[in-house]
């Protein structure tokens, strides 16, 4: 079942570069719904990084704080981009969703397991 959140997250990765530094226009209308993608797209990322990979709760948040800082950097030097830190705090509460989630999710199955209802499991 790792396998399957390493690929999700290295797919997810892929698409958010690409949407994210593509030179091709894309419409906007609205600056809540650029948010919204961001964090959607972090929550995401956060919850297929914490199935895929075993790694510490604060390396999660600093990969992912790095990866949100890096796209506004390259969107800097892109024309029609530009660096915005409302996009890394939109980022940080896509992160932060994501984590409390996974709290949730993990919380949920381990009370599951411990009460013999299901033996599966992340």
């Amino acid at each position: 079942m790792h396998n399957f959140f390493k690929f999700g997250f290295l797919i997810t990765i892929v698409a958010v570069e690409f949407l994210a530094t593509t030179s091709k226009q894309i419409a906007i209308n609205e600056v809540f719904w650029d948010k919204t993608n961001h964090i959607l797209a972090f929550f995401v990322l956060y919850v297929l990084l914490n199935f895929g990979f075993k790694l510490k709760n604060l390396s999660k948040i600093l990969i992912l704080l790095a990866y949100g800082i890096q796209i506004e950097i390259v969107q800097s030097m892109l024309p029609n981009r530009f660096f915005s830190l409302f996009d890394i705090v939109a980022d940080c509460i896509g992160i932060m969703f994501g984590a409390l989630f996974c709290i949730f999710i993990t919380n949920l199955i381990t009370k599951r397991v411990k009460n013999g209802k299901s033996k599966g499991s992340f």
